[in-house]
C-alpha cells in the first residue's frame, strides 16, 4: 500500500515524504516520537482546555519544525513515519497554514 505524508507550511513551500520501502514505526512508537518533539520543540496546546489531540500533536510539530527540520532528510523521515503510524493512516496531508490535517 503506498504511504505519504505531506506537509504545507506556506502557499509554495510543501514537503512530500514517500513512505515506500521506508521501515514502518509502531503506533506507540509514532505516538512517543511525537510527544519527544513537541516537548523539545516547546510546542503549545491548540485548545484552551490544554487537551492534545494526535492529529493537534502532528500539526503543531510540524508548525515548529517549520522548512529546516522538514528539510533534514532524517528528522523529516522519522517525522513522517511517526504521523503516519501515530495516526494509523498511510495519507497524511499537514496544512500548516489552514490549520488542518486530513487522511
Amino acid at each position: 500500500m503506498h504511504s505519504e505524508v505531506s506537509v504545507k507550511l506556506t502557499g509554495n513551500q510543501e514537503f512530500r515524504f514517500d513512505l515506500e520501502g521506508v521501515e514502518p514505526m509502531g503506533h506507540e512508537a509514532g505516538r512517543r516520537w511525537l510527544d519527544e518533539q513537541f516537548v523539545t520543540l516547546d510546542c503549545e496546546p491548540l485548545r484552551a482546555s490544554g487537551k492534545v489531540l494526535l492529529a493537534d500533536k502532528v500539526l503543531t510539530v510540524a508548525r515548529a519544525a517549520g522548512a529546516p527540520l522538514m528539510q533534514d532528510p532524517a528528522w523529516s523521515r522519522d517525522f513522517a513515519r511517526a504521523a503516519s503510524a501515530a495516526l494509523a493512516k498511510s495519507i497524511v496531508r499537514v496544512d500548516v497554514p489552514g490549520m488542518a490535517v486530513t487522511f
